[in-house]
């Protein structure tokens, strides 16, 4: 288009129609490899491990990643599992997913577990270990009723609509 910006797709705007989020990163070992995008469309952005290390089976690690952050008010971050390290070799975060608060801004630490049954799994210093997601908060009021509204689902439990 004549203004520089791409149209609108059927899907919603263009990433050139949006003002990016700004969340500040503090890099905390000189080493750390900041979090990138492996696609410009993708979600969450890699994390990297800053620090070597080496689970036997079933056993779990906290790693860090070097880096710090100053999430923007009515933003938080969630750390999770990298799809490929969890279906080749069982590598998953034992807390998916984490949670980083806005007003944290100690060292992000991803406690990775390796499931698989036999075969050690060892992470390097800049090794891909887990994803970044940043998501907006809506804000929320907590009102204490006597009784609730009525849904489909009402009161039933996990399971509840079947397999």
């Amino acid at each position: 288009m004549a203004d520089g910006h791409a149209p609108p797709t059927p899907h919603g705007p263009s990433r050139t129609d949006r003002d990016p989020l700004v969340v500040r990163v503090r890099r905390l070992v000189p080493t750390a490899r900041l979090p990138a995008r492996a696609y410009p469309d993708d979600a969450a952005f890699d994390l990297c491990a800053a620090e070597a290390c080496t689970l036997a089976p079933g056993t779990r690690a906290v790693v860090g990643c070097g880096i710090a952050l100053e999430l923007p008010p009515g933003t938080a971050a969630l750390t999770l599992p990298r799809s490929g390290l969890a279906a080749r070799h069982g590598l998953t975060l034992v807390n998916a997913p984490g949670l980083i608060d806005a007003g944290y801004r100690g060292e992000v630490r991803l406690i990775l577990q390796n499931t698989d049954r036999e075969e050690t799994f060892s992470v390097a210093t800049g090794d891909r270990i887990a994803q970044l997601l940043i998501v907006g908060l809506p804000a929320v009021r907590l009102d204490e009723v006597e009784e609730l509204s009525a849904s489909e689902r009402s009161a039933r439990g996990f399971g509840s609509s079947g397999v």
